[in-house]
C-alpha cells in the first residue's frame, strides 16, 4: 500500500549485508536444476516489502531466519522497487533486473547474493518489474516445484508484462497462483487515481470468471479492506481526506483501499469468481492485536490505524483444504513487519485427495 509517511532509510545509507556469492541468480528462462518434483505446493507466503533492496540491506537475516522457520514452497512479494534492465532509452526488459550502471550493477549484486543464500537459495525466482524503482513483484518457487507455465499479464501472455510489474501469474498441475499488487485507490477521479484503479478491478473480475479450469490461490497486497472488520477504526479511514478534498461520488470517499466503491467491487469479484478470503474463512471475529497487515506510522496520526490489504484469495473448491491463513505482524510497532510498513500472511494447504490430483 502506498505509504503515509516517507521512510526513514535511504538507500545505499546502511551496511551492506555480509553473503556469500550468488549461486543461485536465476533469471526468467534459465534452465532449473535437476531435483526430486514435487506436483502440487501446499506452503505460502506473501509480503509487501516495501523495497526489497532496502528489506536486504536492514532486516534481512530476521527475515531468513523467519522463512527458515515457516519453509514456504512459494514466496510471492510486492513492491520489490527494483528497476526492469535497459539502457536509458532502450526497450526495458522487466523480467530482469538492471545492470548497465556501476549503481544498478551493485544493487543487482546486493540483492542477488542475499537471494543466493538460505534459505533462498533453494527457490529459483521471477520478476516482474517496473522501468524505475517503483511496485514491481517477484514469485520464488522451490526447485523441487516445476510451474508448467509462469507468466506476468491478466492475459496469461508469458512475454507481455503488466505495467509497473503488477502481475506474476504461476501454473502448476493442480492449480495456479496468481500473486498481484494492486495500485492504489488514490484520492481523485483522475487517471492514475480511481479510474486506473476501476480498470484494474474490472480486468480481475474477466479473469477470475474466465480462467476457471483450475483451482485459483489470488495473493498479494490487494489494497482493498472489504468489510469493517478489515481495519482497526472504521470510523477514521471512512472519514479520511486528502487535503479536505470530497469526491463527488460518495462511494468514492474515505481512505484509498476502504472506499465503498472500492469494497462493492472486491465483492464481486469474490463472488462472480466463487473465491473465498481465505483468513476470513478460518478467523471470523476482529483480532486488534494480530488481524491486520498494513499499519500506519507509529507517530502521527495514523498511529495504531491499520489494514487488512494482503490476502490469500482461494477457489471455492480449495475451501476445505485450508488448514492455516496467518498475519505474522502485531501490534501497533510493528512487530514482525520486518521493516516493512505490511507483513508477511502465510497459507497453508493440506494435502489433496489423489482423484483432485
Amino acid at each position: 500500500m502506498k505509504r503515509f509517511f516517507k521512510p526513514i532509510e535511504k538507500e545505499g545509507s546502511a551496511k551492506k549485508p555480509s553473503l556469500s556469492p550468488s549461486k543461485n541468480g536465476a533469471e526468467n528462462g534459465d534452465a532449473l536444476p535437476e531435483v526430486d518434483v514435487k506436483k502440487e505446493p501446499l506452503k505460502f507466503l506473501t509480503w509487501n516489502a516495501n523495497s526489497l533492496l532496502l528489506r536486504v540491506k536492514s532486516n534481512w537475516p530476521e527475515f531468513s531466519n523467519f522463512v527458515s522457520n515457516l519453509d514456504p514452497d512459494v514466496i510471492a512479494i510486492q513492491e520489490v522497487r527494483m528497476p526492469a534492465a535497459g539502457s536509458k532509452g532502450a526497450p526495458k526488459k522487466p523480467g530482469e533486473l538492471k545492470d548497465d550502471t556501476s549503481s544498478s550493477r551493485e544493487e543487482k549484486q546486493i540483492l542477488m547474493r542475499a537471494l543466493s543464500s538460505p534459505p533462498f537459495g533453494n527457490y529459483h525466482v521471477w520478476w516482474s518489474l517496473a522501468d524505475t524503482k517503483y511496485a514491481g513483484t517477484a514469485l520464488l518457487v522451490k526447485k523441487c516445484l516445476r510451474p508448467l507455465k509462469v507468466s506476468f499479464s491478466l492475459d496469461g501472455t508469458v512475454s507481455k508484462h503488466e505495467p509497473d510489474g503488477r502481475v506474476i501469474l504461476a501454473e502448476f498441475e493442480t492449480l495456479r497462483i496468481l500473486n498481484t499488487y494492486a495500485p492504489n485507490n488514490g484520492w481523485k477521479d483522475e487517471e492514475n487515481s480511481f479510474q486506473r484503479r476501476r480498470k484494474w478491478d474490472k480486468r480481475l473480475l474477466e479473469f477470475v470468471v474466465q480462467l476457471s479450469d483450475k483451482p485459483l490461490i489470488w495473493c498479494g497486497d490487494l489494497n482493498v479492506s472489504h468489510e469493517d472488520i478489515d481495519v482497526s477504526h472504521p470510523e477514521f479511514f471512512s472519514a479520511a481526506k486528502m487535503n479536505g478534498y470530497v469526491p463527488p461520488n460518495k462511494e468514492d470517499c474515505g481512505q484509498p483501499g476502504f472506499t465503498l466503491a472500492e469494497r462493492k467491487r472486491f465483492g464481486a469479484i469474490l463472488k462472480e469468481g466463487r473465491l473465498v478470503d481465505a483468513y476470513r474463512y478460518l478467523h471470523k471475529e476482529k483480532d486488534m492485536e494480530c488481524g491486520f497487515s498494513w499499519s500506519g506510522n507509529p507517530i502521527g496520526k495514523y498511529r495504531g490505524k491499520r489494514m487488512r490489504i494482503d490476502y490469500f484469495i482461494v477457489s471455492e473448491k480449495l475451501k476445505e483444504r485450508v488448514a492455516e491463513c496467518e498475519m505474522h505482524g502485531k501490534g501497533i510497532e510493528l512487530e514482525g513487519f520486518y521493516g516493512s510498513d505490511h507483513c508477511p500472511v502465510s497459507l497453508q494447504l493440506s494435502e489433496g485427495c489423489k482423484e483432485d490430483k
